[in-house]
């Protein structure tokens, strides 16, 4: 399941979405989740879906790798699902036992909802695969330069954001050494009901906070010793350029929200 998770990993490729501007991305990404939004209707999520397939396609990344990133969201899906389905007030009954009742409105809202959790998740692991932690800092880091002058803490807050995104494949790594571990010494994390699995998950967070509070104060240590005291006189190793590409992107995004509202 760990290794499932795309959310804050890499894929190194050389493709058309991996040339665009960070800046862009980022704002085509929030472009993209309002779009999401959008459309009550589900005939909605049809360009929505063609413009996923078209933006891997163009990203060289592979379907099955978004398909992965979606499995650790099971259970949030099914929880979102049959609270929609059972909670949601329609006129049109389907099936109606003892107290039970499911509407066909209720039906259209679970779909709907947890078409928009898969979307959204879809989006935001595009953005990280086909960006460089690196870039995304400066890419954000610009994009919140001008609330600088009122005293917002765009660098800091950028930085922030970079090294959690950075630390997700390491925490994942990690995770899955010290499982092994436990279960090579007879921890069981698959079977029993779900208060055993979450009593049998304690060895494996506890030993993962600590590691990850000890990689903190190590990487605290490691700034303070090269004198980093935030972005003011820092120069960058790239300038950020928007370009013809990030044109035709932005005229993409531009046409999937057309088309959404469009079909409603």
């Amino acid at each position: 399941m760990l290794k499932d998770i795309t959310l804050g990993q890499y894929y190194p490729v050389e493709s058309f979405v991996h040339s665009l501007d960070p800046r862009a991305k980022i704002v085509l990404t929030i472009v993209f989740m309002v779009a999401v939004f959008l459309g009550s209707s589900l005939f909605a999520a049809i360009p929505i879906v063609l413009f996923i397939l078209l933006t891997a396609r163009l990203a060289n990344l592979p379907i099955k790798m978004l398909l992965k990133g979606i499995k650790p969201l099971r259970i949030i899906l099914i929880f979102t699902f049959v609270l929609n389905l059972f909670f949601t007030a329609g006129d049109t009954i389907l099936v109606e036992w003892w107290k039970i009742r499911i509407t066909r409105e209720g039906l259209m809202s679970a779909v709907r909802f947890s078409l928009r959790l898969v979307f959204l998740v879809t989006g935001a692991s595009v953005l990280t695969l086909t960006t460089q932690p690196v870039a995304l800092t400066d890419g954000l880091e610009r994009l919140l330069s001008p609330l600088a002058k009122i005293g917002f803490p765009a660098h800091e807050l950028a930085m922030m954001m970079s090294i959690a995104l950075r630390f997700i494949p390491t925490l994942l790594e990690e995770a899955d050494k010290i499982m092994k571990a436990q279960m090579a010494r007879g921890a069981d994390f698959e079977s029993g009901n779900l208060i055993q699995r979450a009593k049998a998950m304690v060895p494996l967070l506890v030993p993962l906070f600590v590691s990850a509070f000890r990689r903190a104060g190590d990487l605290a240590m490691a700034m303070e010793a090269r004198c980093y005291h935030g972005g003011r006189g820092r120069t960058r190793l790239r300038i950020l350029k928007l370009g013809k590409n990030d044109l035709l992107a932005a005229l993409g995004t531009c046409a999937l929200v057309a088309a959404v509202i469009l079909i409603g």
